[in-house]
């Protein structure tokens, strides 16, 4: 499928948003201008998950913004929600996109391999991720991508969207932009900031220019 991605994509963090203001806190990044939501939950609690993401993917498609799961296909489908991110660890994308059919976003982890990024697009995904850029709290230990690598990802994969991730910050997000990312993924610098509005505003800002 053919599926336009710009902009900030906000992935959400159950240790940074309080359970009580979850769906506040996500609709205030979106008014500050978050494009796309990716619901990320890695504890057990499956009856919480399936609760969230219900109500995120109202709220979402309320705004007309696409939701996406983190690693977990089930709960995709569950909810119906607009797509799946996965990881190398995660379902093959070869047996995702036969599963969900053609209209469900799925994303691909491709860390700082670009081989890894072509290969998914061949198999499918509707875009692909590298990261991470910066010292990331979320992710310490991730991989270093550059952005050389972003370059030739740009060169090599013209139709295909292509998200950055790890310790993107409205002061460094820029180059990332101008090295050919078309969407800027965050966690801690929207969801651990005071004002989510506002962060996420910084951000797409950076967007307008």
């Amino acid at each position: 499928m053919h599926f336009t991605l710009h902009g900030l994509y906000a992935i959400t963090d159950s240790s940074l948003i309080p359970p009580e203001r979850f769906l506040e806190t996500i609709e205030q990044t979106i008014l500050g201008g978050a494009q796309v939501i990716q619901y990320r939950d890695k504890s057990d609690n499956h009856r919480l998950k399936v609760t969230q993401a219900k109500a995120l993917c109202e709220l979402c498609h309320h705004y007309q913004l696409p939701l996406i799961i983190n690693d977990d296909l089930a709960l995709m489908q569950q909810v119906s929600a607009d797509g799946v991110h996965l990881g190398k660890e995660d379902a093959n994308i070869a047996y995702a996109r036969s599963l969900l059919g053609d209209q469900v976003i799925i994303g691909i982890s491709c860390y700082n391999q670009l081989s890894l990024a072509i290969q998914a697009v061949e198999n499918g995904a509707s875009y692909v991720a590298f990261g991470r850029f910066f010292p990331s709290s979320t992710k310490p230990h991730a991989v270093h991508a550059s952005l050389d690598l972003l370059r030739q990802a740009r060169h090599s994969l013209p139709h295909c969207p292509i998200v950055v991730i790890g310790g993107i910050t409205p002061n460094n997000g820029g180059q990332l932009i101008a090295a050919g990312a078309d969407s800027l993924a965050v966690i801690h610098g929207i969801f651990g900031q005071s004002d989510v509005t506002q962060a996420a505003r910084q951000y797409a800002q950076l967007f307008e220019v």
